[in-house]
């Protein structure tokens, strides 16, 4: 039997934007943890801009999942983790485009710095089949 996944957002919690506040997965076959995906292109090389590396960390986690035979309706759970709160509307833009309302339960944080200081973001993610 195929893994159900439910998305859960109780009436009695502030309706989340964005994301849903409960995953229910029930009979999973099979769960992949995906490694903080940050925008660096298969060459080695990085964009310029955060839209740039915004959207090749979402690539990057879309090849990852494709590589274990799921797509981004798969993920349960991602944490995502940005260097400016001004590159908000960039993910939440790019999130769309490419989960469109499928999404997964999710924390965004703020943080001061990532592992190379040209990263402006970094995507980890979880999924079920």
């Amino acid at each position: 039997m195929p893994a159900t996944v439910n998305r859960i957002n109780p009436a009695t919690v502030r309706a989340p934007a964005g994301y849903n506040h409960v995953i229910e997965v029930i009979n999973p076959e099979r769960r992949v943890i995906i490694a903080g995906q940050v925008g660096v292109r298969p060459d080695g090389s990085i964009p310029d801009t955060a839209e740039g590396q915004i959207a090749q960390a979402f690539a990057n986690l879309t090849a990852n999942l494709a590589a274990a035979g799921m797509t981004t309706d798969h993920l349960t759970k991602t944490t995502v983790f940005l260097t400016d709160r001004a590159h908000l509307a960039a993910f939440r833009a790019e999130r769309t485009k490419v989960m469109g309302n499928l999404v997964p339960a999710s924390t965004l944080l703020f943080v001061s710095g990532l592992a190379d200081t040209r990263f402006v973001v970094e995507i980890e993610g979880e999924a079920v089949a």
